[in-house]
């Protein structure tokens, strides 16, 4: 807009009616939301721009298009912007998206976030799960230190899948959640390990079972060579550890023991019951979607640790450039 257009606006806006100014400022808030997604997707490659396809950096501007800065690899001749390869790539209604990093922020249902986006609740159901692909992924590993490990259980839920329901039991579905028809450990118990150490770095896994060999295979990921574990005794953890060489302190919770000198499991015990007093909210949460769950807690627990924002949730969804990706 030239000078003198821009003096012309300014001078009509004196002459606006109340609802005319509303209108006005409703544009305006629904520019400045678009302006602030677009920055934030752009900076996934403002440093180092690569091409998703190749990995070549030999990239060029290429115009733009739909309020986002195109690129063009010299080497594989393909065109992209910063969303390509990422899970909100082709997703619409940029204008909601930091809506949408508050509704997650404030973990509402997909009826509630439907409502507050004004959109239908398939699309709230299908936003929530493609923003929560990179978070549930985002997860700490080779943590230093004291590590503290136990597990959790969530209900074996099939919530949303009335047929995979029919195919692979023969109980009626349950309502709001329900319970498990039998008390303690079962079948119908999904084992999760979580870990966590005194920094506050988390990781978990949703595991077929709590045997040794389950155990074996995730520790590694999550344990640096020099850490020390640290848990409530549990057997198989023990036994997993032993054979990995990993330092391991057992706290005997059944003879009454809480605190050994610098050995106890509060962080992660505070963890768990944080996390299941969020899980209630959405009255059983399908087997399917847990790891999404587990990672969109993981980033609600560390934002609030690290008092920042929701919009950092936008930034965690579009996930990492591919500079940042082939650093590691």
């Amino acid at each position: 807009m030239k000078a003198d257009e821009l003096k012309r606006l300014r001078d009509a806006l004196g002459r606006l009616t109340a609802n005319q100014r509303k209108l006005v400022l409703h544009e305006l808030a629904h520019a400045q939301a678009i302006d602030e997604v677009a920055d934030c997707i752009e900076k996934r490659l403002a440093a180092r721009p690569m091409c998703p396809a190749c990995n070549g950096e030999h990239v060029v501007r290429n115009g733009f298009a739909n309020g986002l800065q195109r690129y063009k690899c010299r080497d594989c001749r393909i065109t992209f912007n910063a969303l390509t390869g990422t899970p909100l790539a082709r997703l619409r209604y940029r204008d909601k998206w930091l809506d949408q990093a508050k509704v997650l922020d404030e973990g509402l249902s997909v009826r509630k976030a439907a409502t507050r986006l004004g959109v239908h609740s398939t699309t709230a159901f299908r936003w929530r799960h493609r923003w929560l692909a990179c978070p549930r992924e985002a997860k700490a590993v080779h943590m230093a230190g004291v590590v503290e490990a136990d597990e959790t259980y969530q209900l074996l839920s099939y919530k949303g899948q009335p047929a995979r329901l029919a195919r692979q039991t023969q109980r009626a579905p349950r309502r709001r959640g329900g319970k498990a028809a039998k008390r303690g450990v079962s079948s119908e118990q999904v084992p999760i390990l979580v870990m966590r150490n005194r920094s506050g770095e988390t990781s978990d896994f949703v595991l077929p079972n709590t045997g040794k060999a389950a155990l074996k295979a995730v520790l590694p990921q999550a344990l640096a060579d020099d850490s020390v574990l640290c848990s409530d005794g549990i057997n198989h953890l023990h036994q997993a550890a032993v054979e990995l060489a990993i330092e391991h302190q057992a706290i005997n919770m059944s003879a009454g023991e809480r605190i050994r000198g610098p050995w106890h499991v509060q962080n992660v015990n505070a963890y768990h019951s944080r996390l299941k007093t969020w899980l209630r909210r959405f009255n059983g949460i399908s087997t399917h979607y847990l790891p999404n769950y587990l990672g969109w807690f993981r980033a609600l627990d560390r934002n609030a640790r690290l008092r920042v924002d929701a919009v950092s949730l936008l930034a965690l969804a579009i996930g990492p450039g591919p500079s940042a990706l082939n650093a590691n």
